[in-house]
């Protein structure tokens, strides 16, 4: 909980996984203990998120309950709540310092600090641009994940390439054919050696799970489809190597974090924004196309949590809401 030395911090959240992985990743670097508040955005601030600063408009339609004592600071992610942390401004007085994360499409103005990917076109004085997705996995959580996952692993050959699948969304397919020419790929993988640990997504069709359970039976490998505990982090930190699917902007900053190979593979073609994300990570060498083996080569890690932690807490103290540093 939020002590005298540090703001009170509410986490706006819809309860999408990627979203609230990034506003925990951005507290935590800024070195804040937040609330997490579940709701339930409204259909009409979901329309048109800059109602939030009109007064009388609800700042949510469900869950948690947004009540005084009114935050100091508010971090939220996504076009969904950016009309609540605006209400959430508004119902404070003007008070709360909101920091967004992701484009909402509305003028900065709106907000204290705006944290968008470089591909999108926002800028401004208090806009921060940064080439990955936010997260709060740190050394020593990685660190702690491989030690839990080592002994599953162990029987597997080195190289340790980890698989991370995601799945079909508004602007991205994962048809049967496609997934059939990725599953085969991962099977030369394994043939040229490679032990494979594999983990779906909660996006992840109940088609490409038996595709890649029944793919790669045969191999060398460790599949999770979604029954017990999520290795997602374990598999991160103990492959020598990664394979992701390019639907997940999260997934591939997360991959490239750790500083090693980062293959991504289109399963089916990418397009607008996140084709464009791609060629940024292709462009910096974080990243290199999966064609069905493995590469490799270093690069500096995708280390923009903490880069976008620190202007924050600068933010905060210029606000009086943090002790300056020095």
């Amino acid at each position: 909980m939020p002590n005298a030395q540090q703001p009170l911090t509410w986490i706006l959240t819809d309860g999408t996984v990627g979203m609230r992985i990034q506003c925990l990743g951005l507290a935590k670097a800024a070195g804040l203990t937040p609330i997490v508040k579940r709701i339930h955005p409204s259909l009409l601030l979901r329309a048109l998120p800059v109602l939030g600063r009109v007064p009388g408009v609800p700042a949510t339609a469900g869950g948690d309950p947004l009540v005084a004592p009114w935050p100091d600071v508010v971090i939220s992610c996504g076009r969904r709540t950016a009309g609540a942390a605006l209400a959430v401004k508004r119902l404070s007085g003007g008070r709360a310092f909101v920091a967004h994360i992701q484009d909402p499409r509305l003028n900065p103005r709106h907000f204290d600090l705006l944290v968008v990917p470089e591909h999108d076109p926002t800028r401004g004085r208090n806009v921060v641009t940064t080439l990955g997705a936010l997260n709060p996995h740190d050394p020593e959580i990685l660190a702690q994940a491989a030690r839990q996952w080592e002994v599953e692993a162990e029987g597997l050959r080195r190289p340790l390439v980890a698989v991370m699948v995601g799945g079909s969304n508004k602007r991205y397919d994962f048809s049967p054919d496609a997934v059939a020419r990725f599953v085969a790929q991962l099977r030369d993988v394994a043939d040229a050696g490679a032990g494979l640990l594999v983990a779906t997504s909660r996006r992840t069709d109940e088609a490409t799970r038996a595709a890649l359970r029944d793919g790669l039976a045969d191999r060398a490998a460790i599949v999770w489809t979604g029954d017990g505990e999520n290795p997602y982090l374990g598999f991160l930190a103990l492959a020598d190597a990664l394979v992701v699917t390019s639907d997940s902007v999260n997934m591939a900053s997360e991959a490239c974090a750790t500083g090693k190979p980062v293959h991504i593979a289109s399963v089916e073609p990418e397009s607008g924004r996140l084709a464009a994300f791609h060629e940024r990570l292709r462009a910096a060498g974080h990243s290199r196309p999966f064609a069905g083996r493995i590469e490799t080569w270093s690069h500096p890690p995708l280390d923009e949590t903490p880069r976008v932690g620190e202007i924050l807490r600068r933010r905060l103290a210029d606000a009086g809401l943090l002790p300056g540093r020095g």
